[in-house]
């Protein structure tokens, strides 16, 4: 007759032995899994590109022949795809077994300016991020000093964010002669004085009723009190 207790015994001491052999064969797949080509990656996968290569992205992910997928720094490679002038943001993510998900939020132009070297793109954060031919109906900004580090400039990508859009649509021409003095030339030949980015909200209520009057100069720099000559 087996006793209670060796019975105990030889049970935990059954459930001891798997458990050690359970750990060796997670550390055995782990160790397989992080120093072999056995979850490396085969594939990427770019969501997201326009303007910006897919090539140009590849480049920046720098991805190591054979490297398994958990040795993968996914974080400093989207900062690296982030780096490129055209992109906005970036996000890597694996999916295992074998595949690189990036996703690229491209930068977006709103304005742009000349210069010697030819038009100069900046999106909707003031960022100046490519030199280029104009696409399709982006307005011109006309200031001073134009250029990513203008608070100028800062100021009329902050009043486009603002306007409605069916008044966004028909700026040809953003004139900035300074942070509360900036205008709005239309495709149309019509100017809207806009003023500072104070009352914005009120501005963007009044300015389309506005623009249904004979006119040619639409103020609404104080929204209370505008004009039209």
């Amino acid at each position: 007759m087996t006793q209670p207790g060796l019975s105990r015994w030889r049970l935990d001491r059954r459930l001891w032995l798997f458990s050690l052999l359970g750990v060796c064969v997670l550390t055995a797949v782990f160790v397989l899994a992080w120093f072999t080509p056995t979850l490396s990656v085969r594939t990427v996968r770019i969501e997201g590109l326009g303007a910006v290569s897919e090539q140009a992205v590849r480049e920046q992910l720098q991805i190591p022949a054979g490297r398994s997928m958990l040795r993968m720094d996914t974080t400093a490679m989207a900062r690296r795809v982030a780096g490129i002038p055209k992109v906005h943001t970036a996000r890597v993510q694996r999916m295992y077994p074998s595949t690189i998900k990036v996703t690229v939020t491209e930068r977006v132009p709103v304005l742009y300016f000349d210069g010697p070297d030819g038009a100069h793109l900046v999106d909707g954060e003031g960022i100046e991020f490519a030199v280029e031919p104009t696409p399709i109906g982006v307005p011109k900004l006309v200031t001073e000093r134009p250029g990513g580090g203008d608070p100028v400039t800062a100021a009329a990508v902050g009043v486009l964010r603002v306007l409605p859009p069916a008044l966004a649509v028909q700026v040809g021409e953003v004139v900035a002669r300074s942070i509360s003095d900036i205008s709005l030339n239309l495709t149309d030949g019509r100017t809207v004085v806009w003023g500072g980015a104070n009352d914005a909200e009120r501005k963007a209520q009044v300015v389309l009723p506005l623009l249904t009057r004979e006119g040619t100069v639409f103020d609404v720099s104080s929204p209370n009190l505008v004009t039209v000559k």
